[in-house]
């Protein structure tokens, strides 16, 4: 129970990023467009939260809007990246996996680029959001038995951010016209559209709704425990796209899925400071999370319920 309580935290860490970032693949892939670019689009974020910051920090070193508006612009910024995806993807008809990986490479690219014209080094450092117990009306929960000390102490604010997201998402996907509408264009595109439904415009909304929340991710990663932009987000768009498919393109699932990998990252990067796992080789440790995708998407491969339309071009009148 100890080693529980004490990896915890850091296992909240790292799966909201991958959470919020799989619920902008889930939208993205839920109005039919496979988004392979969540990736880059959270160096995108991670770059203009990054760049923001720092400025304002100089400005304003003490205060604590500075990390929220860094957030806003990270999404807005990963919104307007998306376009190109999304221009490619429905507009063109162009493999939406290319042109997910080129957005990938496009965005390492040209945020190092920038990020070394701006500073020489290509790293961007900030003060990033401090750690606290959550207190509502005086009441401080990290007092409650067992889960405050999982749940409600030394939390980011990101954290109830993120999760607020996700009630929102599941409201909005199950129990809105919009959302209706968005899982129609995913499964039948042709029936949406002769349902009078704007098939290209609800796919460019979604398209565009993955890149603000994908841009959000990678900007939380830099305000909570990395500190630092470096043009890398390790893979995190990868296992984020994972966690949507072992999730089964659904919120809860991408939910528990997120926690399933937030855990293995966990593992991997506090193992030297945790006894239990410091007798582990560190080559394990370093694969471990990568080994365990693989093998969780094996075993749910066949069982996989992805939207039937995802990643097909749509041509408006053809049936």
């Amino acid at each position: 129970m100890d080693l529980i309580i004490q990896i915890f935290p850091y296992a909240i860490a790292y799966t909201i990023p991958l959470l919020i970032v799989a619920l902008g693949g889930l939208f993205s892939e839920r109005s039919g467009v496979v988004n392979i670019g969540l990736e880059g689009l959270m160096v995108v974020g991670g770059f203009a939260s990054a760049l923001s910051i720092s400025k304002l920090q100089q400005s304003y070193p003490n205060a604590s809007w500075v990390i929220w508006v860094g957030l806003l612009i990270a999404m807005l910024a990963g919104a307007l990246f998306s376009l190109l995806h999304a221009f490619a993807s429905i507009n063109l008809n162009a493999d939406q996996v290319i042109s997910g990986i080129a957005i990938n490479m496009i965005a390492g690219a040209l945020t190092v680029f920038l990020a070394r014209n701006i500073t020489g080094s290509g790293n961007i450092r900030i003060t990033g959001m401090s750690r606290g117990d959550v207190d509502i009306l005086g009441l401080n929960l990290s007092h409650i038995p067992l889960i405050g000390s999982l749940f409600f102490k030394n939390a980011y604010s990101t954290t109830w951010l993120v999760l607020s997201i996700l009630v929102i998402s599941i409201f909005v996907l199950y129990k809105t016209r919009f959302g209706l509408r968005l899982r129609a264009c995913g499964e039948y595109p042709q029936a949406a559209d002769a349902a009078g439904i704007n098939v290209y415009r609800i796919r460019y909304i979604g398209v565009m709704i993955s890149g603000a929340f994908s841009g959000l991710g990678g900007a939380i990663i830099l305000v909570t425990y990395s500190g630092e932009f470096s043009g890398s987000v390790a893979g995190l768009g990868f296992l984020a796209i994972a966690a949507l498919i072992f999730g089964q393109w659904k919120p809860l699932g991408i939910l528990a899925a997120s926690l399933f990998f937030g855990v293995a990252t966990t593992i991997t990067n506090v193992a030297q400071v945790v006894p239990s796992f410091a007798a582990i080789p560190q080559l394990v440790l370093k694969i471990f999370p990568y080994v365990v995708t693989l093998i969780a998407l094996v075993i749910f491969s066949k069982s996989s319920q992805a939207p039937k339309s995802v990643g097909v071009p749509y041509e408006k009148g053809k049936r």
